[in-house]
């Protein structure tokens, strides 16, 4: 069974390099081995989207940048077959122009979707993330990026387990 990792970021506002939190699932061998979140402090003090994630400029004002915690992500995601996220297209968004902005190499895994996932396998829709959950009984805190990461890779899970087929390596 392929190894990979779900990851979920929560930005602050429309900038794609606005990460103010990133959430990490391991998955190896079919069992989660590990769960991480980390909030992020972005370039910018503007918050926009709050209301959505509940985090603030003085949420994060302390912590890490994503250059600062670069290092410690890559070591996470180190070997895996591929990268999980709900709504992929923003999460390699965020990923990429996070990497960009901080003159920092991208990760090579492809992405897999679970939205389209959930959407060719068991065809939920709508696809979002707590409809998915609800469907699939996944526990959630939506908009929590450790939560929603986790969410993410159970929804794998259940995939492989119904015959879902993961992206091939790049190579």
């Amino acid at each position: 069974m392929a190894s990979f990792a779900a990851i979920d970021f929560e930005t602050a506002n429309q900038r794609a390099d606005s990460a103010c939190a990133v959430g990490v699932t391991v998955v190896r061998d079919g069992a989660i081995v590990a769960r991480s979140a980390q909030l992020l402090r972005p370039p910018s003090r503007e918050f926009v989207f709050t209301h959505i994630h509940g985090l603030t400029w003085n949420d994060v004002r302390e912590a890490p940048t994503f250059a600062d915690f670069w290092p410690e992500l890559r070591r996470q995601l180190d070997g895996l077959a591929f990268l999980a996220a709900h709504n992929a297209p923003f999460d390699r968004g965020v990923l990429a122009a996070c990497c960009a902005t901080h003159h920092l190499t991208p990760l090579p895994q492809p992405f897999a979707c679970t939205v389209q996932i959930a959407r060719s396998i068991w065809n939920i829709r709508p696809t979002r993330l707590p409809d998915v959950c609800r469907h699939l009984g996944i526990a959630l805190r939506h908009h929590d990026a450790g939560s929603d990461a986790h969410a993410c890779a159970s929804i794998v899970l259940a995939a492989l387990a119904a015959g879902w087929k993961p992206p091939a390596p790049r190579r």
